[in-house]
């Protein structure tokens, strides 16, 4: 791995956009790599304006999936509407909750194992949409939700586990959000003056909870590649073509 991909700097340099980072780099369990420049995860890029909107223009992205519920872009709105820019909502969560409003006493980790494994039960149809595109793309793309935690993070997984990327790495790719942790409170503290904020880990990102949801995976599907298989269309085909576009020869 090149020192470009030091954790500390995967993330993209955004004004407004906290967790824009680029999944290129990981090793694979054939010896490649994914390639990079390819393939992006991001939280809302309804906050694209300026100096960002010139940014995120020069990256050349032809892609953008947006997996959040389509009352969350009406209220804080979506990419905007860039010249052959294809755009797809798939809101892959059927079960919303509000993580600002929980309590302290909620267990962070098995509370949002659990909302993962939800989107895994629910969330078929809109996922095996998420994979199809992602492998038809034929230029750089960006998935994303508010914050590109939770919802991005399962669509990385995912990606990531059918590119041959191994459970450490996507732990790891996980946990890079709690770098953009006090960045999101200070926003919802910017959103909410005078408010408190109730939850102790909102924003953040332990990697125990994308081990913990790998294993229900595993527990309850086989494996995490088997419930793409079965339960996403990720059929052989699908797989070469994601492999032959994101890897390195």
């Amino acid at each position: 791995m090149t020192e470009r991909h030091l954790p500390f700097e995967r993330h993209l340099p955004f004004e407004r956009l906290h967790n824009f980072r680029d999944l290129g780099g990981y090793r694979t369990d054939d010896g490649r790599t994914v390639r990079d420049r390819l393939l992006y995860r991001s939280d809302s890029l309804g906050k694209l304006a300026g100096d960002d909107l010139a940014r995120f223009t020069a990256l050349g992205v032809g892609t953008v999936i947006d997996l959040r519920y389509p009352w969350e872009i009406e209220r804080s709105g979506r990419v905007p509407d860039l010249p052959g820019l294809s755009y797809h909502n798939l809101s892959i969560e059927h079960r919303p909750y509000d993580q600002a409003s929980l309590g302290p006493e909620t267990d962070t980790v098995p509370f949002l194992a659990g909302k993962f494994a939800e989107v895994a039960a629910d969330g078929t149809a809109e996922l095996a949409e998420v994979l199809r595109i992602i492998a038809e793309a034929d230029r750089p793309l960006v998935f994303h939700c508010a914050a590109g935690k939770d919802r991005t993070g399962i669509v990385a997984a995912l990606v990531l586990t059918l590119l041959g990327v191994d459970e450490d790495q996507i732990t790891t790719d996980f946990a890079l959000t709690g770098l953009a942790t006090d960045r999101f409170v200070a926003d919802w503290h910017t959103r909410n003056p005078g408010a408190t904020l109730s939850w102790p880990d909102y924003g953040r990102a332990p990697a125990a909870i994308m081990t913990s949801f790998l294993a229900d995976l595993t527990t309850t599907y086989g494996s995490a590649t088997t419930y793409a298989t079965d339960h996403l269309d990720a059929d052989p085909a699908l797989i070469t073509t994601l492999r032959t576009r994101l890897l390195t020869p």
